[in-house]
């Protein structure tokens, strides 16, 4: 083989591997390609996922709040039903030694 045919050859064999290169990214990028609609599709899906967080974010703050609201609400109605139930028992305290006192006086009289 000859110098002239070897550089012929090897100018063919890097061209070949040139052509098959360039088929090959041709392929993977015509497959791969991304059309506009898909892209807006993408897009808007993105803007939905957004407002349905920020969405979720405002309930779960309502929530706490609502929360927050009804502790405090249930502390203060035991804090006021221990306070009746004091003032039940001083009632009926009281009760019984004014019919203690009113049994004593019938007693004696």
């Amino acid at each position: 083989m000859s110098r002239t045919e070897f550089v012929i050859a090897t100018a063919i064999i890097l061209f070949v591997a040139f052509c098959l290169g360039w088929f090959a990214n041709w392929l993977i990028h015509r497959f791969s390609r991304v059309a506009a609609a898909d892209i807006n599709e993408l897009e808007r899906m993105s803007q939905e996922l957004h407002e349905a967080e920020e969405t979720r974010d405002q309930a779960i703050t309502y929530l706490q709040q609502r929360e927050a609201e009804l502790t405090n609400q249930l502390s203060q109605t035991e804090a006021e039903l221990r306070a009746a139930m004091d003032g039940l028992r001083d009632a009926r305290e009281e009760a019984e030694q004014l019919r203690a006192w009113i049994e004593r006086q019938q007693g004696t009289s």
